[in-house]
């Protein structure tokens, strides 16, 4: 926020920090592979950002290759560490292995997953299409299960790990607009208790983390704007 408390002016592209004060050891997270869905843009953006800045390597997943190309140039530049940019559409699972695969052969292992891939719009429920439902639900929920599926069963559950689900507050309460993502992220947040009690005897942490609009998304555009 700025100083007279007024939102910040929305950008319409994402560039890495000016300046970056570190809380943690700017180590921290050295030697450590991310593999975010939903990196090239937004949160997943930043999130992959941040990471890199504690020393982390990172694999950046969208559908739209062109784009995570642009943003792996704009974070490698800005942080020194290693980014591969990698095609994937999470509702098909055979995008994501191809995406897994190429990232093991990179760098041997991934120990962190963001799932951030996800769609939204604003759509009464009585004018949202049942294909439009479904659709969400198919990249939020759907795409979080299967990359979550695909990397426990490729590298998490050899060496453990942590999974982060990017979900939303939105099914906190009743809301006008969002049946859609509503019921996709509470999906999501069940998903997450379920695998955090199922996974973690292979030690594998898994949590949820539900931001509210953050300006200079793309969410944020769609949604509040």
């Amino acid at each position: 926020m700025s100083a007279a408390g007024s939102v910040p002016q929305d950008v319409d592209s994402d560039d890495c920090l000016l300046n970056y004060s570190y809380i943690f050891s700017p180590d921290i997270l050295k030697n450590k592979v991310a593999f975010i869905t939903g990196g090239g843009s937004g949160i997943g953006f930043r999130i992959a950002e941040i990471l890199m800045r504690h020393g982390c390597q990172t694999v950046i997943a969208s559908r739209s290759l062109e784009r995570v190309q642009a943003s792996a140039a704009k974070l490698r530049a800005a942080t020194g560490q290693r980014c591969l940019p990698a095609s994937a559409d999470v509702r098909r699972p055979e995008t994501i292995v191809a995406a897994v695969d190429a990232a093991l052969q990179e760098f041997g292992k991934v120990d962190i997953l963001i799932n951030g891939a996800a769609g939204n719009f604003l759509c009464p429920a009585s004018g949202l299409s049942f294909n439009a439902f479904k659709t969400v639900l198919e990249i939020d929920t759907m795409g979080t299960f299967n990359t979550s599926k695909i990397l426990y069963q490729k590298c998490l559950k050899d060496h453990g790990g942590v999974i982060v689900n990017i979900t939303a507050t939105l099914s906190y309460r009743g809301q006008i607009l969002q049946v859609h993502a509503g019921s996709a992220k509470a999906a999501i947040d069940a998903m997450t208790k379920h695998l955090a009690v199922e996974w973690g005897p292979d030690n594998i942490r898994v949590n949820s983390l539900a931001p509210g609009p953050v300006s200079g998304t793309e969410g944020f555009r769609k949604l509040v704007s």
